[in-house]
């Protein structure tokens, strides 16, 4: 395998890079390597569909969604993957979210934030909402065509909204802002992976997309940053999950505030590359062989 992007990759003292078992792209960092079967109806997500649903039944089903099947999620992956967090500084790991929550309490987050992370394994999403113990006013925006696989009823609960695809038109894509200019006003935070696309137990960290921080800027919203990282997978916890894949972890780190007084590119930029650079820290990440941005 070729992996030129690990020769050159350093981590810390202690830092768990798992074994590298899939010829990873080296040249393009958002390449799809995850291969869904799209086999589900699911609405055209075009300018009619509703991305901005606050309807009794949709704000049931990500009533559920949040306070039921993320619990049983929540604790499935602490079973099966080991799950705990920490946030950066603390040397304790958590399984609990009152500490998180407790200090979450010191920081301005009155107009909500944005969660990012690396985006990693399929159950990632899952792993940082339940690190937050997030509450069902929470929206992440999804690729639609995700919305027609075996996931599409997860994928709804944990509050997705499908992101039109170019050929929807530009009505479409006005829609779907509209939509999330809506939840801002409601105090809603967001989720966002900007390295787009899934490569499962990737180490190294890859090219950040803008969309998240021009959200930031926009809605004057903190950046929250996580990294989700690995750890070897021994002794019992062989048995109670799947044995090729590592442990996980989230590391939290302290929110990055928008000034909004400065340009918008100027400021999205500099949002993009400190997060970028808190992610590698967060994931003991001492030198990265991607850029932090394309």
């Amino acid at each position: 395998m070729k992996n030129k992007r690990y020769i050159d990759l350093k981590v810390t003292e202690g830092t768990y890079v798992p074994p590298v078992t899939t010829d990873y792209p080296e040249d393009d960092p958002y390449v799809g390597l995850y291969r869904p079967v799209y086999d589900r109806e699911f609405p055209a997500v075009d300018a009619g569909y509703p991305y901005f649903d606050l309807t009794f039944a949709n704000r049931l089903r990500v009533f559920l969604g949040y306070d039921v099947v993320l619990r049983i999620v929540g604790w499935w992956l602490r079973v099966g993957y080991g799950l705990r967090w920490r946030i950066e500084g603390d040397r304790r790991w958590h399984r609990s979210s009152c500490p998180v929550r407790r200090w979450l309490s010191r920081f301005d987050l009155s107009r909500g934030a944005i969660t990012v992370a690396n985006h990693c394994y399929r159950h990632d999403c899952a792993s940082v909402l339940a690190a937050f113990h997030a509450s069902h006013k929470c929206r992440i925006p999804m690729f639609a065509p995700n919305f027609r696989t075996r996931d599409q009823f997860y994928l709804r609960i944990i509050g997705g909204v499908p992101i039109p695809e170019p050929e929807s038109g530009l009505s479409a894509m006005k829609a779907f802002n509209s939509a999330f200019d809506e939840y801002n006003k409601l105090g809603y935070w967001f989720h966002v992976f900007p390295e787009a696309k899934r490569w499962d137990w990737y180490k190294p960290l890859r090219p950040f997309q803008k969309g998240a921080f021009t959200m930031a800027y926009k809605y004057n919203k903190p950046i929250i940053p996580c990294a989700v990282t690995y750890r070897p997978r021994t002794g019992l916890w062989r048995l109670l999950g799947p044995k090729n894949e590592p442990l996980t972890q989230v590391v939290i780190g302290e929110p990055i505030y928008p000034d909004v007084s400065r340009p918008r590119g100027e400021e999205t930029e500099r949002l993009l590359q400190q997060t970028h650079a808190t992610i590698c820290r967060l994931a003991g990440i001492e030198h990265n062989t991607w850029p932090s941005s394309l």
